[in-house]
């Protein structure tokens, strides 16, 4: 992260990460496909915890609810505010990692709505429900990394899940 951000994504070798960790080239590829990963290895982590979120809420909760779960579970794990700040920089300021992060998002996406057609939710109903509970991911993550914002990330995961209720609704 500390050569990311000091010498940009596009500028930062393989060699100089794995020299910076203290291990060697070889080692490196051994954890990671390629220098992207180092920013993107967590998301099958992620994928499972929320999917395995969305598979346990009560039978009875309504899509969102289930989904609403799963934002919470996530709210929990991603707590580490400067370090997501500091990847947010990095991966904004690079066409090639917005891409990338697009299509982990859009893959997250499938396996949440997959999940939820699993859980007996037709269609379009389940693809619309991942939809929007990765928006609002994407809107209370944005407010959460705003180094103006104080509150934490599942208070605003819950607003953020409550407004597009509210959108819905109105």
């Amino acid at each position: 992260m500390a050569l990311y951000g000091q010498r940009g994504f596009d500028q930062t070798t393989v060699a100089e990460i794995a020299e910076r960790a203290g291990v060697t080239e070889r080692t490196f590829f051994r954890h990671f496909a390629d220098k992207r990963e180092v920013l993107f290895g967590a998301s099958h982590g992620l994928q499972d915890l929320m999917v395995g979120a969305v598979t346990r809420a009560p039978a009875s909760a309504p899509p969102i609810d289930a989904v609403g779960a799963a934002l919470q579970a996530w709210a929990v794990v991603l707590n580490d505010r400067e370090y997501s700040r500091q990847r947010q920089a990095i991966v904004a300021a690079s066409e090639e990692l917005r891409e990338r992060e697009l299509i982990k998002m859009a893959t997250l996406t499938s396996a949440i709505a997959e999940t939820l057609r699993w859980r007996g939710v037709k269609e379009p109903i389940a693809s619309l429900t991942a939809e929007a509970g990765i928006a609002v991911f994407r809107v209370a993550f944005a407010r959460w990394v705003d180094p103006a914002n104080r509150k934490e990330l599942g208070e605003l995961m819950r607003e953020s899940l409550d407004q597009l209720r509210v959108a819905i609704s109105a």
